[in-house]
């Protein structure tokens, strides 16, 4: 089964390097492993204790980050490498001032995977909810390096459970030294079919967007154009794509003047952004970017840059995630952070977090236009109801922080047992 995972593994690797030179993303990837070996041959990581942290995407990296900021703290004569898969994480963060250095992860070969070990060194490894590189682990397992996973949720449907699968849960099971689970039915799971070095930690992205609205920075110039519709309401669409973009202007037209719309895609191109434009009208927009050239009547603020969303939630009275009629929803804990109410589409049931705060009332899904019209209408309107969400948002969120601490805990028994 390791051949036939390796060979697939280098069958994706050149469908990316065929892509390279028609797609941008693909092109950064390659681009990234050509330089990753002569950079980590001369890094300041591998000489003395390393702890090497590895993200998939942003939005792991972002999970992953309370855990790598305490653990640096709680371990300051360490090292920090982080590594990336993906062009979203590494091209946003290749600046992170935490970690001493940051790169692509060559595809995960049995040679890369041991060229890549053996240049590191690390002292103790971390990886983020569904990440898992077989060969890398494998060499992690050999040279007996503490080796973590965190954030995790399974289910019965996921591939390794299923008859095909074995060889990929008995991998996980022999390479992690311990895994850290979100729920009770995962921890459940994983010890039914004998992997018992599991413990229920949580979800660090609590601990993170957390952070978040305890730091975030205000944006005077967004205060600003919301101050010249004071008395609106404000909705804040975060992470749009089409469909909930053209349900989100069905309700504008619906509920008329009295609300101002905050819309932050989640793909910021240039022909999205003028789809959205196309949609809502042009004389209503106004970019982030040329906010200074803002005309007057324009209620709609299209967030045509990427980092600032989370920060933004802040100005909303309600807040709708985007994704739910595509693969499903993205983040709405940095919505929650802030107690706001949460609307999304039909494909929220993977989501832990969607499923409670749903069942707490504080936030709430549609398939169908009338259903939005109905829930934004009583969000917006009636004062009761919008408080009661509010203040189950924020419980939501006071009663989940704490999975770091759980995870560094477990951590420092393994560095110094």
């Amino acid at each position: 089964m390791r051949l036939l995972y390796t060979f697939g593994i280098q069958c994706y690797a050149l469908g990316v390097r065929i892509a390279a030179p028609f797609n941008v993303k693909a092109r950064q990837m390659v681009e990234g492993w050509k330089r990753t070996f002569g950079r980590l041959a001369v890094a300041p990581v591998g000489k003395d204790n390393t702890a090497w942290f590895h993200a998939s995407s942003l939005g792991e990296f972002e999970q992953a980050r309370p855990v790598l900021e305490q653990f640096h703290k709680m371990c300051p004569d360490y090292r920090i490498c982080v590594t990336f898969f993906s062009p979203s994480g590494y091209e946003v963060r290749k600046d992170y001032p935490h970690a001493d250095f940051i790169c692509y992860l060559p595809m995960d070969t049995r040679a890369n995977a041991r060229r890549f070990v053996n240049l590191l060194r690390p002292t103790v490894v971390f990886f983020v909810k569904y990440d898992f590189w077989f060969n890398y682990l494998e060499q992690l397992r050999q040279r007996e390096i503490p080796t973590v996973i965190f954030s995790s949720i399974f289910r019965p449907n996921q591939y390794f459970f299923k008859p095909y699968g074995r060889w990929f849960l008995n991998s996980i099971g022999q390479c992690f030294t311990h895994i850290f689970v979100q729920n009770e039915e995962s921890m459940q799971l994983l010890k039914g079919h004998g992997i018992n070095h599991v413990s229920i930690a949580g979800d660090t992205r609590f601990d993170r967007v957390h952070a978040i609205a305890q730091e975030s920075c205000r944006h005077a110039e967004v205060e600003e154009f919301l101050g010249q519709y004071a008395g609106n309401k404000v909705l804040l669409a975060g992470s749009s794509w089409e469909p909930d973009e053209i349900n989100i202007k069905k309700y504008l037209d619906h509920y008329g003047e009295r609300i101002t719309l905050i819309l932050a895609p989640h793909v910021t191109s240039e022909s999205h952004i003028n789809a959205i434009i196309k949609i809502f009208g042009k004389k209503n927009c106004t970019l982030y970017t040329q906010m200074a050239q803002a005309k007057p009547g324009s209620r709609i603020l299209i967030i045509d840059t990427i980092g600032i969303l989370s920060s933004l939630y802040r100005y909303a009275d309600v807040a709708y995630i985007g994704g739910g009629f595509g693969r499903g929803i993205h983040n709405i804990l940095e919505a929650i952070t802030f107690g706001k109410p949460v609307v999304f589409g039909p494909n929220y049931h993977k989501f832990k977090e969607a499923k409670d705060i749903i069942a707490l009332g504080g936030g709430f899904s549609y398939s169908h236009y009338p259903q939005l019209q109905q829930t934004l209408d009583k969000l917006l309107n009636d004062s009761e109801q919008y408080q009661h969400s509010s203040q189950v948002c924020s419980q939501y969120l006071t009663d989940n922080l704490g999975s770091t601490q759980t995870i560094l805990e477990c951590v420092k028994n393994l560095l110094h047992p």
